[in-house]
């Protein structure tokens, strides 16, 4: 039977098993680097990984910053709104998480996302068309999915395939600018089966996209855990059901969303057709498959 702790862990489970792919993709990589160049494969691959890591420790200090200024969010005192801040003390306590900075964006389309590098530093930013439209148990299953992906350290794990997706999409760029002819032309030659050199060639040029696809397909896996982890600190799955169920209705644009930030969101922001290359692409899984699992339980 499914349930709460089964959802939790399983995703934990497939979450893990992703990161280890990306790190045998990377391998794979560097091998045929390695391969066709006669040189250690482990340069290229630690090279893009000092890169990718150098930007990602920008980025995981600096991102709760950016995000907010792009969206251009104000910080919401208990004063201004003592509803909102009563609400997330409520789920602060529930979850044993310490109780995020408040931020909001001004537009009726209905939102929210959670960023900050730990639960020390972290925010909640909602937009005043969530706050305003949705009912409190609504409202409490939408904090409590944040607060989840708070203390589920989800923008920790995404930084760190954020440093895998970095280093692929380096490898690619140094291979794509021919590094390879010029090794053809080096003293130095290698023996390589054509139908080794074709996989290795198909797979470095179609890298970034691969690369892509995963870091998706993670931070969809990531949604159905903060999804699991807010029904069990609510105790009401239904609550974030019907939330979802509102937002999957509302066809108001949020604005201040863009492509660098709409995969913080509950809910995509932006508008996506229905064909199967659009949802390939999705930075969110089937909302209708979101409630569906939170009945289950």
């Amino acid at each position: 039977m499914s349930t709460i702790y089964t959802h939790i862990e399983q995703n934990k489970r497939q979450s893990i098993a992703t990161v280890l792919l990306f790190v045998l993709f990377v391998s794979l990589i560097g091998f045929f680097f390695d391969t066709f160049y006669g040189e250690s494969g482990l340069f290229y691959t630690g090279f893009a990984l000092i890169v990718a890591g150098l930007s990602a420790f920008f980025s995981y200090y600096n991102s709760d910053k950016i995000v907010l200024a792009i969206s251009r969010a104000k910080k919401v005192l208990p004063e201004e709104n003592e509803r909102l801040h009563n609400l997330v003390e409520n789920m602060s306590i529930a979850s044993g998480i310490p109780k995020p900075r408040i931020y909001m964006i001004e537009d009726t389309a209905m939102n929210a996302f959670a960023t900050g590098r730990d639960p020390e530093h972290a925010v909640i930013c909602f937009t005043s068309g969530i706050v305003n439209f949705l009912e409190k148990r609504e409202l409490e299953g939408v904090i409590a999915h944040e607060m989840s992906h708070i203390g589920n350290r989800d923008i920790l794990f995404m930084s760190l395939v954020s440093v895998l997706v970095g280093s692929v999409t380096l490898l690619a760029d140094l291979f794509t600018h021919g590094r390879l002819y010029r090794s053809r032309r080096s003293s130095r030659s290698t023996s390589v089966h054509p139908i080794f050199f074709i996989i290795g060639l198909v797979l470095v040029l179609l890298s970034p996209i691969i690369a892509e696809l995963i870091k998706l397909a993670i931070g969809r896996k990531r949604e159905y855990l903060a999804d699991s982890t807010a029904a069990l600190i609510t105790r009401y799955p239904q609550g974030l059901a019907s939330a979802l169920r509102k937002l999957s209705y509302d066809r108001e644009i949020l604005e201040a969303a863009n492509g660098a930030t709409a995969h913080l969101y509950i809910t995509s922001p932006l508008r996506s057709g229905g064909s199967r290359l659009s949802v390939l692409f999705n930075t969110h899984p089937s909302t209708d498959e979101r409630i569906a699992r939170l009945e289950a339980m």
